[in-house]
């Protein structure tokens, strides 16, 4: 999808390791960071600074996709998907290779279909629903079809056809038939795995910004027609990813992991494994978690908001129960506005052997030059409900030139976003069953 656009991102290639062909209990998918040597989107005459300020872009973007207070009719609050990751899967029988946004804040899945009414240039084939035997319509009346939110659904009368749209913030759009049809991934064996039944819609008028190497959306969030969802019972209800700090810049890979080793077994009772609870509240889609405070060093900010969050109308408490939506897509962490202003006092207070300068790209709030000393950088510990999760300097701060940092967070006005910066070299797991997320600091880089 469009450049500009903020999703999670990372483009992910699917190579799995599974424990049973015909009822897959776990299996690990291969991220790869859409700046990495391995992405199709690679570029090797960009400069790091560039990639970084692009992913900053995409994040700012991104993150106004979460925001609801503005949808119409005819446009879901999307914003278009530029996307961090990719993911390689096959549709249909026979089956065609497609290769498509891997999205934790989207819940249907949409490929590009023929005949095109209008479709955007595609560097790979596109799906044919009539050359596939495995495929059918979804009826207007199906549960599949309701589950869709009533902006986001119609009916083809004449056919009896479920239809789907999607307008996305950037002004890219996609529309078509909600339909059933096999969907395989492969697996590390060469046996592809297939989910036959699987909802997705088959659209045939696309258009906007989205990007040549891209298919459509693979949906990994929280609602009723996300892939994970789908999968249910044959993951666990569970999954978790692992995203290496060393993904986009080199060799280096992230995972996603989906089943019942998902996670660690019991993640409170894990030595250096922390938990909190996941709150359920609209649009399910997003992940939502209670953010407490934040300690910058020894000292605690606890963290209050004013801001809109969907079924709270606007009442602001001290730690409103989903005041966070954690997002792998997004890179930078967002948060309220008035917090922030205490929060980046005490890491400017805190910081030794550097100045404040102001970004040269006027992105990040709160910028770091040093001389000659070696730059003193404060811990900063994140207290979700129940979960302390200590950062890394690499997880609360970016370098962007031989004598500058940058705080990789910043302030907004629109609804809070844990990033995937802060994300780095823990293992995040998704326990949908118990409504749990958990963190585990390890090396991502590695082999899992």
């Amino acid at each position: 999808m469009a450049n500009s656009v903020l999703f999670v991102t990372i483009f992910i290639f699917f190579s799995m390791t599974l424990s049973s062909s015909t009822n897959p209990k776990h299996f690990t998918t291969e991220l790869i960071h859409r700046d990495s040597p391995h992405s199709p989107l690679y570029n090797p005459q960009t400069t790091p600074t560039d990639r970084l300020h692009s992913a900053f872009l995409r994040s700012i973007s991104r993150s106004r996709r979460f925001n609801h207070q503005t949808q119409t009719d005819l446009q879901s609050g999307l914003i278009g998907a530029g996307g961090e990751f990719f993911m390689s899967i096959t549709i249909g029988t026979p089956p065609t290779n497609v290769l498509a946004i891997a999205d934790t804040g989207s819940d249907l899945t949409w490929v590009q279909c023929k005949p095109c009414q209008q479709c955007y240039k595609e560097n790979g084939p596109i799906f044919d629903s009539k050359q596939s035997s495995s495929y059918k319509s979804e009826p207007c009346d199906s549960r599949n079809c309701n589950a869709l939110s009533t902006t986001e659904r119609g009916c083809d009368e004449a056919k009896k056809v479920c239809k789907y749209r999607y307008s996305y913030g950037d002004r890219s759009f996609t529309r078509g038939d909600v339909a059933t049809e096999t969907i395989s991934i492969g697996s590390a064996s060469g046996s592809p795995v297939s989910f036959p039944g699987t909802v997705f819609g088959c659209g045939y008028n696309n258009g906007g910004n989205f990007d040549e190497t891209g298919s459509g959306i693979i949906g990994l969030g929280g609602g009723n027609l996300s892939l994970i969802s789908q999968l249910g019972s044959s993951i666990s209800n569970k999954f978790s990813y692992c995203l290496s700090h060393k993904s986009s810049t080199m060799n280096g890979t992230s995972v996603i992991n989906l089943g019942t080793s998902s996670i660690p077994f019991g993640a409170s009772n894990v030595s250096n494994a922390v938990s909190t609870p996941l709150v359920d509240k609209e649009p399910q889609t997003y992940y939502y978690l209670t953010l407490e405070a934040i300690s910058v060093g020894n000292t605690k900010i606890p963290y209050t908001s004013s801001m809109y969050y969907p079924n709270d109308d606007g009442v602001s408490s001290a730690a409103t129960k989903g005041n966070i939506i954690i997002d792998s897509g997004t890179t930078l962490t967002l948060l309220e506005s008035g917090f922030y202003d205490r929060f980046g006092a005490a890491v400017e207070e805190s910081v030794t052997g550097a100045k404040r300068v102001s970004d040269p790209q006027g992105l990040l709030s709160h910028c770091f030059k040093s001389g000659s000393a070696e730059v003193g950088l404060p811990e900063i510990t994140v207290h979700f409900s129940g979960a302390d999760v200590r950062l890394s300097a690499l997880n609360a701060f970016v370098k962007m030139s031989e004598d500058m940092v940058c705080l990789s967070m910043i302030p907004t006005n629109e609804v809070a976003i844990y990033g995937n910066f802060a994300q780095m070299d823990f293992l995040v797991g998704y326990d949908l069953e118990t409504r749990r997320v958990s963190f585990q600091r390890m090396d991502c880089s590695a082999d899992l």
